[in-house]
């Protein structure tokens, strides 16, 4: 009996040390949970991306003179010597008729007179192109900002990426357009996907990137800001990987859900075959995201469109309606990258077709049920994607045993910003419009 009183004693007693951690004293509360972040969208004048149409924006040209001292960068190339007839990084050349700043170049046009350029870097420049998508419809663009180019090592870089925000933010507000920060991957390691924790607080102390007043135009989706990633889960061999950017995002994001968080993934990211990773890490790391939009550049063109996009459109758009993710498709003009890669068989290796094709993807996307557009891009002449105010056939300054590819000549030449602008007008729900390109009167 005695024994037994005992061993009920030491029973009692080592219940209660487990009870009180084992020192007498009681166990902490449990810590309680994250309060998810509310923001005012008071005087926000885009709040979700849904029925918008919206453009990237590189801005990454400078001009020899321009006060970035960075010469006619992602105009020149290295090896032919510059930027001048016979070596060019560009395909495409802008219309100039309207820019209040300019920058001589040594091209000249047929009848002997001077060609210049533009810079982003020009706050008039950036004015002049936010302008336009506010008299065309155009709703707005994504600001890419390229890692490899605002790494704290590369002081001009990230001096320029800073001043083209900059005047595209005060042009935003100005013409009341949207806007967004979208990161451009390409070029990283694991060490650069992660520094883009650091710049992107950088960015909301410098600019007050989320105060409504300051920035009214800031688009947001699913009640936060929006911030993009760009470049994730293809399989061209990237230094970083899937797991790298699901740990970004993550940190991006925390607890709090600071941020919704787009992707551009690759163009085959359901099925995960041809431009893909086969990585099932993809798939669960766009469920974490909020919004994706596939990369669709050069996947395509006119004759294969329907084969193509008939496969993958609608299915893209099921899955993420299954899964709780917005999906923004990508349309572009055409393509061509001649000048760029030193092969004249690549100038209009897509052809623009008067805006067929451009249409094409438009409608594709509208009747497949998206509800919204990302246009490839607004100012990208390297790559000849670009949407904004380009020069015709016929007009184009001389290029030595090279040549610029102009808008067709019995176009104008703001005929693809009209007819982005007529895109718009349609996923913002006006009527009149289908599979066949509207008529410009």
């Amino acid at each position: 009996m005695k024994s037994f009183f005992f061993s009920a004693l030491a029973i009692i007693a080592l219940s209660c040390a487990k009870k009180s951690g084992g020192n007498g004293q009681e166990p902490p509360p449990p810590t309680p949970p994250v309060k998810e972040i509310v923001y005012d969208e008071t005087g926000c004048l885009y709040t979700a991306y849904d029925n918008l149409v919206m453009a990237g924006y590189q801005g990454w040209f400078a001009a020899q003179g321009d006060g970035s001292d960075r010469g006619w960068y992602h105009l020149g190339m290295g090896h032919c010597g510059g930027f001048k007839p016979g070596c060019s990084a560009v395909d495409f050349y802008p219309d100039m008729s309207e820019y209040t700043q300019k920058y001589k170049t040594d091209f000249k046009y047929a009848d002997g007179t001077d060609a210049y350029m533009f810079s982003p870097y020009d706050e008039t420049t950036v004015d002049l192109h936010f302008k336009w998508m506010k008299d065309y419809g155009i709703d707005g663009v994504f600001m890419q900002r390229f890692v490899v180019e605002v790494k704290e090592s590369n002081p001009k870089g990230k001096r320029h990426f800073n001043k083209v925000l900059e005047n595209a933010l005060k042009a935003a507000k100005k013409h009341g357009r949207a806007i967004c920060v979208m990161y451009d991957l390409s070029g990283c390691g694991p060490e650069d996907v992660a520094y883009i924790e650091q710049d992107w607080k950088e960015l909301q102390s410098t600019f007050n990137l989320f105060d409504n007043k300051t920035h009214p135009t800031y688009l947001r989706h699913n009640k936060k800001p929006l911030m993009v990633l760009w470049g994730v889960g293809f399989n061209d061999n990237r230094r970083y990987t899937t797991a790298n950017v699901d740990q970004l995002v993550g940190k991006l994001k925390g607890p709090e859900k600071r941020v919704s968080v787009m992707l551009g993934v690759p163009y085959y990211w359901r099925s995960m075959k041809n431009d893909t990773e086969n990585n099932p890490a993809l798939h669960a790391l766009i469920k974490k995201s909020d919004i994706i939009m596939p990369w669709a550049v050069g996947r395509y063109s006119s004759g294969n469109y329907a084969q193509v996009a008939g496969v993958e459109l609608a299915a893209d758009i099921q899955w993420c309606k299954n899964n709780n993710v917005s999906y923004v498709p990508l349309a572009f003009p055409g393509f061509s990258w001649g000048n760029l890669k030193n092969d004249p068989a690549q100038y209009n290796s897509i052809p623009r077709l008067k805006g067929d094709f451009l249409w094409q993807q438009v409608a594709g996307a509208k009747i497949s049920g998206a509800k919204s557009l990302y246009v490839a891009m607004f100012d990208e002449i390297d790559e000849g994607t670009a949407i904004f105010k380009c020069a015709r056939e016929g007009e184009l300054p001389l290029h030595g045993d090279r040549r610029f590819i102009g808008i067709e000549a019995d176009l104008q030449s703001d005929h693809y910003l009209w007819l982005t602008g007529q895109a718009a007008r349609w996923f913002h729900g006006e009527g009149g419009f289908g599979a066949t390109r509207p008529v410009r009167n």
